[in-house]
């Protein structure tokens, strides 16, 4: 029996099987990736390896991983991580309870809901840098907005100002609600979407049920709209292990360092101090961190899928 001579490379490319064919159309997508994520962190771990000083003007040194364990033993690096995490904490379930509750808000059935709809969208739009030295102006001791409010109110003393961004919890705390009012019309953008794609036949058969306005949120909305607060989860959570702009410009990490977080770590080092070499050590870090959270949401993504 006579063999088949098998195609040539040029014959296969004109006429591909559908494996042959999925890669190819996959092909510049992996490339684009290799050039864009790949390579990037593999010069970021590379980098972490040596003792790279661009202030020296020395030779590179290779150091394995003697950035890391420095890292670790660095007070530096844990007080920011801790700030780093608690703004995380506070900043994402709050930013998810003020979207929700914007979401709601514009999706009533409102004759001219366009109003409500853009003002979703303009803390959104501004810039970060914009939001943080807006709300450091709003949080002054001296001359801001917040103290003239509290003090016309009567909830604080004339004489006795609260000094926001000098003592180290006020200065946290303006940072959460400055991040907070930032981030809140994001989540409401994608929360509106999912609460847009809920069979209103659903709530109709809910009705007819007897159901209360509070039992068809508990029972109809929350769970139908479950997937898109993941994912609106995701993002929001790894944006706030990456934060950086709006606690730069309102506080520049202080007092002290009260308000300094991983982010503002790194560009100290890598921007202020041009050690490369550690700077590239705590972004790696930050990357870990950051894909040990994806990864947590993506499991809860997939247990929900199944």
């Amino acid at each position: 029996m006579t063999p088949v001579p098998r195609p040539s490379l040029l014959e296969r490319l004109r006429d591909p099987s559908e494996r042959l064919l999925g890669a190819l159309l996959l092909a510049p997508t992996f490339a684009l990736l290799a050039l864009i994520v790949a390579y990037p962190i593999g010069k970021l771990v590379w980098n972490s390896l040596f003792d790279l000083r661009l202030s020296g003007g020395g030779v590179p040194k290779f150091i394995g991983l003697e950035n890391y364990q420095l890292v670790f033993t660095d007070p530096d690096f844990w007080n920011a991580t801790k700030n780093t995490l608690l703004i995380t904490v506070v900043t994402v379930p709050g930013a998810l309870l003020v979207g929700l509750g914007l979401a709601l808000l514009a999706n009533l059935p409102f004759k001219r809901r366009w109003p409500v709809r853009l003002a979703l969208l303009l803390p959104w739009a501004l810039p970060l840098s914009f939001a943080g030295l807006i709300f450091a102006w709003f949080f002054h001791t001296e001359y801001g907005i917040v103290n003239d409010v509290l003090q016309r109110l009567g909830l604080a003393d004339r004489t006795d100002p609260t000094m926001w961004l000098l003592k180290p919890g006020w200065a946290l705390a303006a940072v959460c609600l400055t991040i907070i009012w930032k981030t809140s019309s994001f989540m409401a953008l994608i929360l509106l979407a999912g609460l847009q794609m809920i069979p209103k036949s659903l709530y109709e058969a809910a009705e007819v049920d007897g159901a209360t306005p509070w039992q068809q949120f508990w029972q109809v909305t929350l769970p139908m709209l479950m997937p898109s607060i993941v994912v609106a989860l995701i993002f929001r959570t790894i944006t706030a292990l990456q934060t950086f702009d709006i606690p730069y410009t309102m506080t520049r990490g202080g007092p002290g360092q009260a308000t300094q977080t991983l982010a503002m770590l790194i560009h100290a080092h890598t921007i202020d101090y041009l050690d490369m070499g550690y700077g590239s050590a705590l972004a790696v870090c930050l990357f870990v961190l950051s894909l040990v959270v994806s990864a947590v949401y993506l499991r809860q993504v997939g247990r929900q899928a199944a």
